[in-house]
């Protein structure tokens, strides 16, 4: 069994993808196979599966449960009430929009009535289908809330979620994660949790995947280290529940649509389990970027922290990028990202702090999406304060700051409520109009003259 790492009243284990063994009473955990007669303390052995059966073994996730009652153990399915009309996982001409113009999102507001994580949930944009087992969504949340005497399990696919503001408690089947924001947690599919708010109202991103894991970067010519590390990748160990609970729900995403049944007992009560499928979670405070030495601006990709993979090689589904405190010491250079249109659609968000190439309107809890091909870069603040200080200006810190990017092969459709939402910044795009002809064919042809 790995060595817990403790964390508070917490205890995690450490390592991105290995096979972890948890057992919160010693001796659940049968010796020498899976599924015995009769386990250990009389447990139930169950598998949950997060890849198919015949997959190349380097890629098969799964993982076996001891519990106290199979989680089969509810009434049937039927469909929640109230629904969250505000959550989907198929895009098509029903219910989002093409778009190509740069867009911008204000931070949400805390919601005006009591609200969960699940009815917290809007979908912004996404792509593709989780019927088709192919695409992704991204969802920003704003709850006041805990969860209570409900579970939450999304069958269509991987979350990855994104505090921007207010700690999160989760439980789920593995155990207990805190999640702070500047972290980050991966639920994945299939999985049930519950969200409790120990500071009140929270809000922040989520970016969902369907038919795929994230996975970590290979590094090429990096070599062996560097950016995010596996051991910094922290699990759950186990923990249960054993009590009686009438009524409790279990909440389930299919097909973009929730459901609802009820059993009489709490779907945390995994005394035991081992495997390689399971929820965790990262700081991003222990990521080690790369950067530019001598000249030129990094392209964005270097700081990618996870990725899902597509079947293309170096074409990702979703990756998730960050912008962390680093040093600028590139010469000659202009710092801030270049102006740029991309294949690649980008929606960026901001955990705290300030955002280099936007001097004004992109603020912690905020959002933006540049989609394919769509032209983005620096505000006209930022472009003029960085000529401004010419190339004498020597080695920099940006610190105090937490941006990232979620960033996909496929473009996204636009959802209405998102079109429609009161957070959107009708006025991005006046922050590029100021930007002004610096041509000046005598300047040039003086600096050449002084260069001969």
């Amino acid at each position: 069994m790995d060595n817990p790492i403790a964390g508070e009243d917490f205890s995690y284990l450490s390592g991105f993808g290995n096979h972890h063994s948890s057992e919160a009473l010693p001796g659940a955990l049968p010796e020498g196979q899976n599924s015995p007669l009769i386990c250990p303390f009389g447990l139930y052995a169950e598998q949950i599966s997060g890849t198919p059966f015949t997959s190349p073994r380097n890629r098969n996730r799964f993982s076996w449960f001891y519990r106290i009652k199979p989680s089969v153990t509810h009434e049937p399915f039927k469909p929640r009430v109230p629904s969250n009309r505000k959550i989907f996982s198929e895009f098509n001409n029903s219910n989002s929009s093409a778009n190509p113009t740069q867009l911008r999102w204000k931070p949400m507001d805390a919601p005006d009535s009591p609200t969960d994580f699940i009815d917290g949930l809007s979908t912004i944009c996404g792509s593709g289908s989780s019927f088709m087992r192919h695409g992704y969504a991204i969802h920003m949340y704003a709850a006041n809330k805990s969860m209570d005497n409900c579970a939450f399990c999304n069958a269509d696919g991987d979350f990855l979620i994104v505090p921007q503001q207010g700690r999160l408690l989760i439980t789920t089947e593995c155990g207990r994660l805190k999640v702070s924001p500047g972290e980050i947690a991966i639920l994945p599919q299939g999985f049930r949790f519950s969200v409790n708010l120990p500071d009140g109202p929270s809000r922040g991103y989520v970016a969902e995947i369907f038919g795929t894991h994230f996975e970590l970067p290979d590094l090429g010519p990096i070599g062996a280290n560097g950016l995010a590390a596996p051991r910094d990748f922290l699990v759950p160990t186990a923990w249960f529940e054993d009590k009686s609970y009438p009524g409790y729900t279990i909440v389930q995403k299919f097909g973009g649509e929730l459901f609802a049944a009820v059993q009489d007992f709490s779907p945390f009560n995994v005394v035991a389990w081992h495997g390689n499928y399971f929820p965790y979670k990262y700081d991003l405070s222990k990521f080690c970027p790369y950067n530019t030495v001598l000249f030129d601006h990094s392209d964005p990709s270097i700081n990618t922290v996870l990725t899902a993979p597509t079947d293309k090689p170096g074409v990702a589904l979703l990756d998730f990028v960050i912008f962390p405190p680093r040093w600028l010491v590139a010469e000659h250079t202009f710092r801030p990202p270049y102006y740029h249109r991309n294949c690649m659609s980008e929606f960026m968000g901001l955990i705290h702090g300030g955002y280099e190439a936007k001097a004004d309107g992109f603020l912690p809890g905020g959002a933006s999406l540049h989609n394919c091909m769509t032209p983005h870069g620096p505000d006209t603040k930022s472009y003029e304060a960085t000529i401004a200080r010419g190339n004498d200006i020597g080695p920099s810190k940006i610190t105090d700051t937490m941006a990232f990017m979620f960033e996909s092969s496929l473009i996204p459709r636009i959802s209405q409520w998102a079109l429609e939402s009161p957070f959107l910044d009708q006025d991005y795009y006046q922050c590029w109009i100021g930007l002004r002809s610096h041509f000046n064919v005598k300047t040039r042809a003086c600096e050449m003259d002084t260069k001969e």
